[in-house]
């Protein structure tokens, strides 16, 4: 009970911070990429997010499905790789040889291909330790704001990567360390099977789609 009762605290005070985020989010308008331009600069991308069950070396993991995935979270993440707030050398070169536009387009290019929308319907129960994702991420795994990622369908190792980043420190907000605090490797196992199993999903993304 006092189990559940903390979880319980930790999603209201993850929701509230959640809604002001994206207050704060809203209040600005995040310039438009240039999708056409982003399918040209992609082959930069799509050494890795290309093929499917891509691993990452160490840690091992596969890399991210990217295809489908919002634009404004992509620059967001590129942002953070090239800042140092999220650890990866490799993504750290590569968004540091972009400039803020080029993610941009980038990101559009990836996000309007086949995007990915919510049809209001999740498949499977939603796990007790999943119960303060679908705050921002949706109970079908679809991001509710443009700057939350969408996770359906995501690789399950990658979400429990990212989780456990979160929990050490690697990666760095405030919002997702505070949740990932919260989680046993038991728990973070089972967000990440419930999420992946979402559909629509997010797909591998080719030099032609």
């Amino acid at each position: 009970m006092l189990l559940i009762n903390k979880r319980f605290n930790v999603f209201s005070g993850l929701l509230a911070l959640a809604l002001m985020a994206s207050v704060t989010a809203h209040a600005e308008q995040t310039p438009a990429g240039d999708a056409a331009h982003g399918a040209k600069l992609a082959y930069t991308c799509l050494g890795c997010h290309g093929i499917a069950d891509y691993r990452n070396a160490y840690p091992a993991y596969r890399v991210p499905k990217i295809g489908g995935q919002h634009a404004d979270y992509m620059v967001a993440a590129l942002a953070e790789y090239r800042s140092g707030a999220r650890v990866h050398p490799t993504m750290r070169a590569q968004a540091s040889s972009m400039t803020v536009q080029d993610s941009r387009d980038i990101a559009a290019h990836f996000a309007t291909q086949t995007p990915v929308a919510s049809q209001g319907k999740s498949v499977g129960v939603l796990p007790a330790a999943a119960q303060a994702c679908a705050a921002c991420h949706g109970s079908d795994g679809v991001g509710i704001l443009p700057e939350y990622p969408t996770l359906a369908g995501q690789q399950v190792d990658y979400i429990e990567q990212a989780l456990r980043a979160y929990r050490k420190g690697t990666r760095q907000n405030a919002i997702m360390a505070g949740f990932a605090a919260t989680l046993q490797d038991s728990d973070i196992h089972a967000v990440a099977v419930y999420f992946s199993n979402q559909s629509p999903a997010l797909w591998v993304p080719h030099a032609t789609h």
